[in-house]
């Protein structure tokens, strides 16, 4: 039986970069559950992949710093983006910092196909458990037995199970005696307590906020849904929530003080959608009066408008979920080289270990820079 130098278990953005970087790819094989490459990288971005963001700190990541730091710095935007520049890619910058391919994700996936030929590929190929014997790793899958060196594993998270996500990746770590954090949907939108539902009636609405969960801050849009709350800002917010309050300003930047002597309507003052002011104004008894007749009472509702805490129900789960929170404890692998501390020669890369960021680029860069730190470690020790 052929024994290949490297089975990269994932054909997604941790996988696919892994391979790019190989000097000797014809031993190597990617070993994927989907019938193509880059699932996930072809409709994100809303088909452009957002892959980079101009601004990537590991504060921008719920992980544990010390591990992440070197290889953000080490691998960080401008490597990628020379990386990319290099082999063709043109893009376009959105709001001043998020990096998109200029017309859709496909030029992100054909430089990398280029990039990866000598690889052999399995598609359509199902992993169902890894062994060890002797020296050797036994990949068991739906097309049979694949013997390897090495074994990368670059599963992803259980986000987008309609495009082949599982949870493979946890189960092969936890196979070989790693620890796996409670994994949760993030960068997802919030369902609602029964005394927010009012939110529900505005779906489609958006409006700019400023939104606190815990220590962080987050401005940008905020978008009412069918199902509660979503947009940017909420998608942000979910990657820090646990559980209770969230504090959303739905007036950023208006003092209140400004309109108490106004004789115009609060629908004509408050700088929202008048049908945002409207369901707001009647969910908190609010008269639609001239502002300086609102009492005493009202004023203090109104001021909620400013500083309206909710305790979401929970999300949309992980079918809406951008990505996957939780994974492989960090502390289990090697931060230089990812290969696991407790089995030699085995990998993780990407969303599969407790690493996750923030909307905007940074999971694609933290998926990219993991696996060519890795690669550059197998390559120093072959």
């Amino acid at each position: 039986m052929k024994v290949y130098e490297n089975i990269i278990i994932g054909g997604g953005a941790s996988g696919l970069m892994f391979a790019a970087q190989l000097r000797k790819k014809k031993r190597s094989m990617i070993v994927e559950g989907n019938s193509k490459l880059g699932a996930k990288i072809e409709i994100s971005g809303g088909g452009a992949c957002n892959f980079t963001n101009k601004k990537i700190t590991p504060s921008d990541y719920l992980a544990e710093k010390s591990f992440i730091k070197e290889t953000l710095k080490e691998y960080n935007n401008r490597w990628l983006l020379s990386w990319l520049e290099e082999r063709g890619l043109e893009y376009r910058i959105k709001n001043g910092r998020e990096y998109f391919c200029k017309k859709s994700s496909k030029e992100i996936l054909d430089i990398f196909k280029r990039e990866i030929r000598g690889v052999e590929l399995r598609l359509s190929t199902r992993v169902e458990s890894i062994s060890k014997r002797d020296e050797n790793f036994v990949v068991k899958s739906s097309r049979g037995d694949i013997v390897g060196k090495r074994v990368i594993v670059a599963t992803g998270g259980l986000s987008f199970p309609k495009l082949g996500a599982s949870a493979i990746g946890y189960e092969i770590a936890k196979s070989f005696g790693h620890s796996v954090t409670p994994l949760q949907p993030a960068l997802v939108g919030f369902t609602l307590q029964p005394q927010d539902s009012f939110f529900k009636s505005l779906s489609g609405v958006s409006v700019h906020v400023v939104l606190k969960v815990g220590k962080r801050e987050f401005s940008g849009s905020l978008l009412f849904a069918h199902k509660g709350l979503s947009g940017p800002v909420i998608l942000n917010a979910s990657l820090f929530w646990q559980k209770g309050y969230i504090e959303i300003d739905f007036l950023p930047n208006f003092d209140l003080n400004s309109i108490k002597k106004s004789s115009k309507s609060l629908s004509n003052l408050l700088p929202l959608p008048k049908r945002v002011t409207k369901h707001f104004v009647e969910a908190l008894s609010i008269r639609d009066v001239a502002a300086k007749n609102l009492r005493k009472a009202e004023w203090e509702q109104l001021e909620r408008i400013k500083s309206y805490t909710f305790a979401p129900a929970g999300t949309f789960g992980f079918s809406k979920a951008e990505v996957t929170k939780g994974g492989i404890v960090v502390e289990e692998v090697d931060q230089n080289s990812f290969m696991s501390k407790r089995v030699d020669n085995l990998f993780f890369l990407g969303e599969v270990l407790d690493v996750t960021g923030r909307l905007g680029g940074y999971n694609f860069q933290w998926a990219f820079a993991s696996a060519a730190k890795c690669a550059k470690a197998i390559e120093h020790r072959a």
